[in-house]
C-alpha cells in the first residue's frame, strides 16, 4: 500500500514523545543493545523488529491483563496489545534514527457478525526504496506470516472490503487519539479486547 503521510516533516517521525519515549533509560538501553556493532539499517531495524514481535508477548495470545499505553511500559510490562507494541517499534526505530509512524487496519473481531476492532501497524521509511513499507509487529499466528521487510510488506492480516474492512492508508507521527484513549481508560487488557476497542477512525487530512 501506498501509504499518505499527515505531515510531510520527516522529523516528526523521528520525535522522542510521551509515548514514544526512547528517552525512557531501559528502551533506550535495548535499543543500544539491539544496535551494537550494527551498521545496516535495515539489519537494525529487523532486530528491533524481531525483539518486538517475538519477545513482548501479545495481550491476547498470552491471556496478559496489563494496559501498557506508553513505549518504556510496554517493554516493562513484556506485553501489550498491538497498539502498545506499535509503540515500542517506533521507540526503538526511531532511537537510531529510522523514521517510524502509526498506521491502522479495520479487521473483523474474531468471527461475530458486526463486530470490529481497529488493528495498529507501524509504517517505516527505510532506504533502498526510499520509501515507507508497513511492518506488522502483533505477533506470530498459525498460517499467518509477518516480517520485517525493504522489498515488499508482508503482513498476517489484508482487510476484505466485502467484510467492510479497511486498509486506511494514512501514516500518522503519533498514534491515533482514539486509541491513546482507549489503552488511557481501561486497566483490564482482556476485558479492553473484547468490549472496548475502538471499530473506526477517522483522520485528519494531510498538511
Amino acid at each position: 500500500m501506498k501509504l499518505i503521510p499527515t505531515s510531510p516533516n520527516l522529523e516528526d517521525y523521528l520525535a522522542c514523545t510521551p509515548l514514544v519515549d526512547y528517552d525512557h533509560p531501559q528502551v533506550a538501553a535495548l535499543a543500544k543493545q539491539l544496535g551494537e556493532g550494527e551498521t545496516d539499517p535495515f539489519v537494525l531495524g529487523r532486530k528491533c523488529y524481531h525483539f518486538v514481535r517475538d519477545e513482548i508477548g501479545h495481550s491476547w495470545d498470552v491471556k496478559g491483563h496489563a494496559v501498557p499505553a506508553t513505549a518504556s511500559e510496554t517493554l516493562l510490562a513484556g506485553e501489550g496489545i498491538c497498539f502498545a507494541k506499535s509503540m515500542l517499534l517506533a521507540a526503538l526505530l526511531r532511537y537510531h534514527g529510522i523514521p517510524t509512524g502509526f498506521c491502522y487496519q479495520r479487521l473483523r473481531l474474531g468471527a461475530v457478525p458486526g463486530k470490529y476492532c481497529i488493528h495498529a501497524l507501524n509504517g517505516v521509511y527505510l532506504t533502498p526504496p526510499g520509501d515507507w513499507i508497513r511492518q506488522d509487529a502483533r505477533g506470530r499466528r498459525p498460517n499467518r506470516e509477518a516480517e520485517f521487510s525493504n522489498v515488499k510488506e508482508i503482513l498476517p492480516c489484508h482487510p476484505d472490503p466485502a467484510k467492510e474492512e479497511v486498509d486506511y492508508p494514512f501514516l500518522l507521527p503519533d498514534p491515533h487519539p482514539a486509541v491513546v484513549d482507549c489503552l488511557r481508560r481501561n486497566t483490564d487488557a482482556i476485558w479492553m479486547y473484547l468490549n472496548d476497542l475502538p471499530e473506526e477512525l477517522s483522520f485528519p487530512p494531510p498538511r
